[in-house]
């Protein structure tokens, strides 16, 4: 059985239309404390979304040692160097698509796979997304019809949805924006007999 240690509506979703079959269980991690220990010891972007993945996979298979746990963890970075966090009010998702706009940044997605409390299997994937510009009415707009939904995404937009107006060029997995990158996962699930091969 395959266990997704998160309850994200975007990872339900395409594991459901890729018919996967899965249980969800939310994996209880401090994200917020975690996250800052983390950075504390260096890590940059691509490591820090496959060590919260793993941290995420980990601690469900405490609870489920036999069955194959699911991780997931993204992160954004522009191209300078500057991490960005999951927006806490309205205000601050204005801001931060101010400082996207116009700009390419990096989203890294990672996925981890544990079993019996160990990880047996990772995969991480960085998309590249060049915001077109926006205007400080379109920002405004924007956020005032989509806000409450978008706090919860990593830099502020679900690209399944009105997102991908924000968006001029992509290089990259669609799934991997979403949070997770399907395609190397649904391999690895047939070679472990989840999937039919």
């Amino acid at each position: 059985m395959l266990v997704l240690a998160s309850q994200s509506a975007g990872r339900k979703a395409v594991l459901e239309a890729a018919g996967v079959p899965f249980e969800a269980m939310a994996a209880g991690v401090d994200e917020e404390s975690a996250k800052a220990s983390l950075r504390g010891e260096g890590l940059g972007a691509r490591d820090l979304a496959d060590a919260l993945a793993e941290l995420k996979a980990l601690k469900v298979s405490g609870k489920r040692p036999r069955d194959l746990v699911l991780g997931c963890d993204q992160t954004l970075m522009l191209d300078n160097g500057t991490m960005f966090d999951k927006s806490k009010s309205a205000n601050d998702l204005a801001a931060q698509l101010g400082q996207l706009s116009g700009q390419t940044h990096s989203l890294f997605s990672a996925v981890v796979i544990a079993e019996n409390g160990q990880a047996v299997w990772r995969h991480i994937e960085q998309v590249k997304l060049t915001m077109r510009p926006l205007s400080d009415n379109f920002i405004a707009s924007y956020v005032e019809a989509w806000g409450t939904d978008l706090l919860g995404c990593v830099g502020g937009y679900q690209i399944e949805r009105h997102g991908a107006q924000l968006f001029s060029r992509i290089e990259g997995s669609h799934f991997a924006i979403i949070g997770l990158p399907l395609l190397p996962l649904l391999d690895y699930l047939r070679i472990r007999e989840v999937m039919p091969s």
